[in-house]
């Protein structure tokens, strides 16, 4: 069997992601189950593949947030976001950090928005590590200062916290061009 790689994947990681499909049948994760850190899971899909949970208790430093899936075969963007409740995007609700994976620009936007007003984009990163149709694992870990984002184990980049307190993020929100295998 052959299989494609994409930069900065790893063998451990493909075999985690073929070790979860294995163990999940269908890889039906519409129910609810107790995570680490606090982090109910519960698959809220839409057609649009769609997934809002709940962080237990609110967001606090050294929790770790884990989604895993894999990405459309003509992506444009995968949008994942800690906010303060689990609404609709048009709500005017705050969020804490919104990562937004855009496949045409080959960038990841970060953001926050506080009172209804998003802030300043930031967009650097030194490589963009997603590709069509791969597998993938995001991790959200919360320090005291930022957020540090890791894809398939590798830093990708921090973001300065913006809102305080960080309790008041409850919810986390992943839609897009995108097949969820696992949110943790």
């Amino acid at each position: 069997m052959t299989t494609s790689r994409k930069a900065g994947g790893s063998p451990a990681l493909l075999l985690e992601y073929l070790q979860f499909l294995l163990a999940s049948p269908g890889t039906d994760i519409s129910h609810w189950k107790k995570g680490r850190g606090g982090m109910a899971e519960k698959d809220n899909k839409k057609e649009n593949e769609e997934y809002v949970g709940a962080i237990q208790g609110g967001l606090r430093p050294t929790m770790r947030l884990v989604v895993m899936g894999i990405v459309n075969k003509k992506p444009q963007s995968i949008v994942v976001s800690l906010s303060s409740d689990p609404v609709e995007e048009d709500f005017e609700g705050d969020v804490g950090l919104q990562v937004k994976v855009n496949f045409l620009a080959k960038a990841v936007q970060r953001n926050a928005r506080l009172a209804g007003n998003w802030g300043t984009s930031e967009n650097t990163l030194s490589y963009f590590p997603f590709a069509a149709g791969e597998p993938f694992k995001m991790e959200i870990v919360c320090e005291h200062q930022q957020f540090r984002i890791l894809v398939d184990g590798q830093p990708l980049c921090g973001f300065t916290h913006r809102l305080s307190p960080l309790a008041s993020l409850t919810a986390l929100r992943v839609f897009g061009d995108l097949r969820l295998t696992k949110v943790a």
